[in-house]
């Protein structure tokens, strides 16, 4: 026991829905309690709203009960950033909080959401990285999107600060002129880049959206499939927690779920060049992360191979959503325990 509390204390950090209620995975809050539990130590959910100088007001999962448990507790040897909504973290109350910590010396990861283009900047400026990155500019000028389009014929537009495929299209050249604009529920010609500038401009400038070349993915049964990897730190090091396979099903802009597409199982497109990949992106990813935001303790990445074999880095999430591959997430749940005994020295 340190300090009168089981060890270690871990704080999970949310944020309140815009109704009042708590927001964040519950499911898994309770798997991580669980763990936790049968490792000595225990944890408890919190927002920055209910942080008290000397204490936190936060919410324990009571497996003998199933049910959660209002109560104050002491500051958490360890903070681990659950917070679902960009906004939420930028609010001057959690940056004050991050700072609180900072003083205490509590060790704290994630840091942040990841901004798509300042990903892209990172990236493409590391050496061995480098090579994976497809071609991005920002999509707020337009000459410069009109070249970029015209030089590549198909491109990607996505918004800088969005997930799981929210707000992509596809921008087509067909012809000399005319435009096709694809998104997962709309499609859209134009008579010129004139056209489609005047109708997107205002939405491309308020969401901040960039433009990245289009890949032509690799097929499994006639449809583009992606890779999604989730990693984690260990030690000074990061490790493959497991891969996922995403295919477009019933449109070809995106392969996430929500969108309507579809898992498929690794072991059914598994192969060493894969795996080689994997594992040369994963530790080379995750120091570069640490190096330029704080500490990563995991991450997730969307990544792809052409149908010539080269392989892309498309997106690196810095709070994994949960994975539909059960043996996955449960691999995810050991992998994020080991790490809190791990950073605050609870290590058996």
């Amino acid at each position: 026991m340190k300090d009168n509390h089981p060890s270690p204390l871990i704080g999970i950090l949310t944020a309140r829905k815009s109704n009042g209620a708590i927001a964040g995975n519950g499911s898994l809050f309770i798997e991580l309690q669980k763990k936790l539990i049968s490792l000595n130590g225990i944890s408890f959910v919190f927002i920055p709203e209910e942080v008290e100088k000397d204490f936190i007001i936060g919410y324990t999962f009571s497996p003998n009960d199933n049910r959660w448990q209002k109560k104050r507790f002491p500051y958490p040897d360890l903070v681990y950033n659950r917070i679902p909504f960009r906004k939420s973290e930028h609010d001057e109350q959690c940056q004050h909080f991050f700072s609180i910590l900072k003083e205490k010396s509590i060790p704290f990861f994630n840091p942040c959401f990841i901004d798509k283009f300042e990903l892209y900047e990172i990236l493409k400026n590391h050496d061995i990285l480098q090579p994976y990155i497809p071609q991005t500019i920002l999509a707020d000028d337009k000459k410069k999107l009109f070249s970029f389009l015209k030089s590549l014929k198909n491109i990607y537009l996505k918004p800088r600060q969005s997930s799981k495929g929210k707000g992509i299209f596809r921008l087509r050249m067909n012809g000399p002129s005319r435009i096709k604009l694809e998104g997962i529920n709309k499609q859209e010609n134009y008579k010129s880049f004139d056209h489609f500038w005047e109708r997107w401009k205002e939405d491309l400038l308020e969401k901040n959206y960039l433009a990245q070349e289009e890949i032509k993915s690799a097929e499994y049964d006639g449809n583009r499939f992606d890779f999604r990897i989730l990693a984690h730190a260990n030690l000074d090091d990061y490790i493959l927690t497991g891969v996922g396979i995403r295919q477009s099903k019933d449109q070809e802009i995106t392969t996430h779920i929500p969108a309507g597409g579809r898992l498929l199982p690794y072991k059914l497109l598994q192969e060493d060049e894969h795996d080689q990949f994997f594992q040369t992106i994963v530790p080379t990813v995750g120091k570069a992360l640490s190096e330029q935001f704080g500490y990563f303790g995991e991450f997730s990445i969307d990544a792809g191979v052409s149908k010539t074999g080269h392989y892309y880095i498309y997106e690196v999430n810095s709070k994994p959503m949960s994975f539909d591959e059960r043996e996955i997430e449960e691999r995810k749940i050991d992998q994020v325990c080991r790490l809190f005994l791990q950073l605050t020295e609870y290590q058996k």
